[in-house]
């Protein structure tokens, strides 16, 4: 298993698009910094049979040094909840896309 990078992304695109590898980084930069800012704002964004982004918060709970056992406390804070969607279920378990 490989770890791409934004870097890599960016390459891909430009390489397939012909646009300059300077272009494409700051058009993925950009559009990645948005789904922040919007998932910031608690917006949830729909790329249609792509996937879903939204918030949701997790709740304070008591958790367990695993090295010492103290129990501490976590407080609630926000995380990121990624839903796939129908084309990217699909694709993963190797079927073909039905348009």
């Amino acid at each position: 298993m490989a770890t791409i990078t934004k870097k890599d992304l960016a390459d891909r695109i430009a390489e397939w698009s012909g646009a300059s590898h300077l272009l494409t980084r700051r058009i993925v930069h950009e559009f990645l910094g948005e789904i922040v800012a919007e998932l910031i704002k608690g917006n949830r964004l729909e790329f249609r049979d792509f996937g879903v982004f939204e918030t949701r918060i997790r709740a304070a709970r008591t958790a367990q040094n695993p090295k010492t056992l103290e129990r501490v406390q976590v407080p609630a804070k926000r995380a990121v909840k990624f839903r796939a969607g129908r084309l990217v279920k699909q694709k993963l378990n190797g079927q073909a896309f039905e348009q």
